[in-house]
């Protein structure tokens, strides 16, 4: 760890919360009497001035699609604004701990006033409550101050909002813009100044700061890998355009200060950049960030990991705005943020290190995608019966994959309406990092960002459970297969369980589609052409069923393409089924090969085993429509008659001969038959 500590000393003082008195300054001969007013709040225990930057950046590969600023950046400024009166002098200290200093020195003779402003504020500075009251008592007197158990508010969360105050995005992109453009070339004054010309609420106050810097400072590299390099003074911040956490979080403060915004500068533990799964916080603060007092209420924000990211080998910072860790919510941020007073996590109950530890990560991806929350939700997860099951919940249709020890063949992951699950099946024990990645269905771009790790710890493995290397991930029908057109299937579960080694699924079709089925497995020598015999594919109407004959016991996966009728292209892949048998017995034959004469909405009944017996009659029985007549040809030739109930039928015998074909009369004008099916007969 690093260790950064802050410039400005702190003092304890006591004599209550107040004293005011008269004292005589003598200057030579000449007595001045001033009146002194001097508030002091005792600062709280515990609290540390250093802080160790961890990192201070979580590289997420995050952003959007802001204009970033050019790498070398023009200065300019404006006028440093019109000190105060000299007849009037306030002093003013604060810290995260709330200890809070206040002098006024007024000309003997005057009477004490209570002040009204700090820096540029707007009318009186008043004391928050956060139970949203104003402290009457104090209103004038009494400096912002931390929330405490006694007062804390309670932010509701209800899942669909990432920041703890409502904001709308699209009204700042003005404000945003302009502040992107700002360049500086004086004093932290000029800078605000120029700032404020586009702001004019509080909020908008505290957006334009917030944006300038974190598109204006970067992270320094160097001076985190080297305390004796960095410059964390306001000052130097802007001087330098970098620094480490507590430079960006000094930076925020002061340029609140400036605007007459409340502002605090926190520090505590972070799960940034350099973060183990499930390690422990000792010593230091490793990161600072800020609270910003609006509507009544404190806010949380970070534009340290607003500002960009740091790449893996800690050496070089690229700006990647990140919108999250503006006014986050506190239920949110408390993931990765924990404070060294509890109370400014701003929650009801609050965490303890130990909950803050153990506590699964979401970061800023996990929230940006719509995704709700995670479960279990500690970060460390041990199998029960060489198994473990995770689930997500989230608003939007949503794509997941995942990597266990960098491989998905170990898992079942299915998608749900409101997100997905995955049981895993590891096949070694022992610990092993659980990667889960999304991206959302809309996405053009088929890249997935992770969202979540664990550890999965593993005692015992289920070698039953171990999955074809062509199963894809997700398995099974779900939201996304509906739009790919298959609709209402008849098997919704993702595994499919047969004991004789045949099965059947049907779909509703919802769209004019093609479908290719295919069957897969690791333990047959069959080819690719001869595994797709196994699946006959029937469809009626909008209605599709495909018969699966397995050729022998094992655990397969049947895959299913599509291509729109229309397109003369290839087909691609939509999703597929693990299917299973342990019955050793199981040796079915594969169907009668298909010619391309077999058109859709043709339907075989009998006889479905593509090997006949030799010397025996065989009952035949087809479906077809607009056929004019059917021939099976073997050692004879035998004409199939029609029924009432429209199926082609009759009898053959397969005596002398090895192979038979059913062939087709399409149209009674034309004296020629194409060839719709082939069988091979048993040699004796």
């Amino acid at each position: 760890m690093v260790t950064e500590r802050g410039s400005s000393a702190r003092r304890q003082l006591s004599g209550g919360p107040a004293a005011m008195g008269t004292v005589d300054l003598k200057d030579g001969a000449n007595a001045v009497a001033i009146n002194l007013l001097l508030i002091v709040r005792p600062e709280r225990k515990g609290q540390r001035d250093g802080l160790t930057d961890g990192a201070g950046l979580k590289d997420d590969g995050n952003g959007n699609s802001r204009p970033q600023p050019p790498p070398k950046r023009a200065l300019s400024g404006q006028q440093t604004p019109k000190e105060p009166h000299k007849q009037k002098e306030t002093v003013t200290s604060y810290t995260n701990e709330g200890t809070h200093v206040t002098v006024e020195i007024h000309p003997k003779g005057t009477s004490p006033q209570f002040f009204k402003k700090l820096s540029f504020g707007k009318g009186p500075w008043r004391t928050p409550s956060l139970r949203g009251q104003d402290n009457k008592a104090f209103e004038r007197t009494e400096a912002p101050r931390p929330p405490s158990t006694k007062d804390l508010h309670v932010y509701p969360w209800d899942k669909f909002s990432l920041k703890s105050l409502a904001v709308d995005l699209q009204k700042f992109e003005k404000l945003d813009a302009y502040a992107l453009k700002v360049n500086n070339k004086g004093s932290v004054e000029e800078l605000v100044q120029t700032l404020l010309k586009q702001a004019r609420t509080d909020l908008e106050k505290v957006r334009v700061i917030w944006m300038w810097i974190c598109h204006h400072i970067e992270y320094d590299v160097v001076g985190f890998h080297n305390k004796s390099l960095r410059l964390c003074e306001p000052t130097d911040v802007l001087r330098t355009g970098k620094s480490v956490c507590e430079g960006y979080a000094g930076l925020f403060q002061k340029m609140c200060r400036v605007a007459g915004i409340q502002c605090m500068k926190l520090s505590g533990y972070s799960k940034g950049y350099g973060y183990k799964i499930g390690q422990t916080f000792q010593g230091n603060s490793d990161h600072a960030w800020n609270a910003v007092y609006l509507d009544g209420r404190w806010h949380l924000l970070d534009s340290t990991w607003g500002s960009g990211t740091v790449d893996d080998a800690s050496t070089k910072f690229t700006f990647r705005y990140n919108e999250f860790y503006f006014l986050t919510h506190p239920a949110l941020f408390v993931n990765n943020h924990f404070p060294d007073n509890s109370n400014w996590q701003l929650l009801k109950p609050t965490l303890t290190l130990k909950q803050f530890e153990s506590n699964l990560q979401h970061n800023s991806d996990f929230y940006k995608l719509g995704l709700l929350a995670a479960h279990p939700q500690t970060a460390l997860i041990q199998t029960e019966n060489g198994t473990a099951t995770i689930s997500v919940e989230c608003r939007p249709s949503t794509l997941f994959t995942f990597k266990l020890e960098g491989t998905d063949k170990h898992g079942l992951l299915t998608l749900r309406k409101q997100g997905m699950k995955l049981e895993l099946y590891p096949q070694k024990t022992g610990r092993q990092e659980l990667q889960i990645f999304a991206r959302p269905s809309k996405s053009t771009e088929d890249v997935y960002t992770c969202v979540l790790e664990y550890i999965v710890e593993c005692k015992s493995v289920d070698k039953s459970r171990h999955f074809p290397k062509d199963l894809h991930q997700p398995v099974g029908p779900s939201w996304f297969t509906e739009k790919q057109g298959f609709l209402r299937p008849s098997h919704p579960d993702p595994i499919i369980h047969t004991n004789d080694g045949r099965c059947s699924l049907t779909f509703t079709l919802g769209k004019d589609i093609s479908i290719l089925a295919s069957l897969h497995t690791d333990s047959s020598s069959l080819s690719e052409e001869m595994s797709r015999q196994h699946i006959m594919q029937i469809q009626r109407g909008n209605q599709v069923e495909f018969k699966v004959h397995l050729p022998h016991a094992g655990s397969f996966v049947l895959k299913f393409f599509t291509k729109k009728k229309s397109d003369p292209g290839s087909y691609s892949f939509v999703f597929n089924y693990l299917i299973t048998c342990l019955n050793t017995e199981v040796k079915w034959p594969a169907f009668p090969l298909r010619y391309s004469k077999w058109a859709e909405g043709y339907e075989l009944l009998e006889p479905l085993s593509r090997l006949l017996p030799a010397n025996r009659n065989v009952q035949f029985k087809l479906k077809m429509q607009g056929i004019s007549k059917v021939l099976v040809q073997a050692g004879d030739t035998y004409t199939l008659t029609l029924s009432r109930d429209g199926f082609w039928e009759g009898t053959c015998n397969t005596a002398g001969c090895t192979e038979l074909f059913v062939m087709v009369h399409e149209n009674a004008n034309h004296g020629y038959y194409s060839h719709i099916l082939k069988y091979d007969i048993e040699t004796q």
